[in-house]
């Protein structure tokens, strides 16, 4: 807990359905079948029975793709699949507003289960500038909920767990953030002045 000091309390968020409104997963699958007239159901098989191979950085984002297509009859050449997959993102603009308006003195953290080239994408943008330390599966080799990820997560904050709130829309993400000491923040979108409400009282101490 807060030692009554300024700035000792710190927050880290996840990604995927708090910067992002929906599911990223869902939507790059749907604009594939889109693009293509392959049934979205065959294309969901196969990405999701192969995705953690991306979670975890056992892949490159380009195998991942022709299995994809081996699987399920899509012909599309990967130049043109990554920039429909990075297009598939869907910004909270809510959430990034709030991540600007943070103080200046609150470390602030991302813990993602992420992919290899979105996670670089996502490290060029500007707005992650506000970060102090990003932690991606894909890059760690493991992803939430393990307790690996979260100790990573403590380690690149530089800072005590139990002085950070951890931020995710998954409530089996939250247990686990807990068991590791972090202050868990259960995210919903549509409650969103709700979460700043509680998020500014957590860094108020």
């Amino acid at each position: 807990m807060s030692d009554g000091t300024r700035g000792t309390r710190h927050v880290a968020f996840d990604w995927g359905g708090v910067f992002t409104v929906g599911t990223f997963d869902g939507r790059s699958t749907q604009n594939v079948a889109d693009r293509t007239g392959i049934p979205v159901e065959r294309i969901r098989d196969s990405y999701f029975r192969h995705v953690r191979q991306l979670e975890v950085g056992a892949w490159t984002l380009p195998h991942f793709w022709e299995v994809i297509q081996a699987e399920t009859g899509v012909s599309m050449p990967y130049e043109e699949f990554e920039p429909l997959y990075l297009g598939s993102i869907h910004d909270n603009g809510p959430m990034y507003a709030s991540l600007a308006a943070l103080p200046p003195h609150v470390h602030v953290g991302l813990l993602s289960n992420n992919y290899p080239v979105v996670s670089d994408h996502l490290r060029k943008d500007p707005r992650f500038a506000r970060f102090d330390a990003l932690v991606f599966s894909n890059e760690l080799g493991h992803k939430k909920p393990s307790p690996e990820s979260f100790a990573a997560l403590a380690d690149a904050m530089g800072r005590p767990a139990e002085h950070v709130a951890f931020v995710d829309d998954v409530q089996e993400n939250i247990d686990a953030a807990e068991r590791a000491g972090f202050h868990g923040l259960l995210y919903h979108h549509e409650r969103h002045a709700e979460f700043e409400t509680d998020l500014s009282a957590w860094l108020a101490g």
